[in-house]
């Protein structure tokens, strides 16, 4: 349980700086709990699970427009509002 806690309390630090993104533990195959983190778009008003596909699809966006990588949470406000616009026009290609 104190590693668990530990784990959790680390990931929320580290992933504070994103948008101010929820943190929140849910449970994971081996029994113990996943850090699930959250992104809100304002621009769109909802939220997308930052997991590895998001990623992908994050460095897609990048790639796409031939910009070296810069971390989300260190993009500027014009930036992050241009992915979500990409994003939301690409959604259906994901599902």
């Amino acid at each position: 349980m104190r590693r668990m806690w530990s784990v959790l309390v680390l990931s929320a630090t580290l992933a504070g700086p994103i948008s101010a993104a929820p943190v929140f533990a849910a449970p994971a195959a081996d029994g113990g709990a996943a850090v699930v983190i959250r992104v809100y778009d304002p621009y769109h008003h909802d939220y997308h699970r930052w997991d590895r596909a998001e990623q992908a699809r994050y460095r897609e966006y990048l790639r796409e427009r031939h910009r070296s990588y810069v971390a989300y949470e260190h993009q500027r406000a014009e930036q992050r509002r241009a992915y979500w616009r990409w994003r939301h026009e690409h959604d259906e290609h994901y599902r």
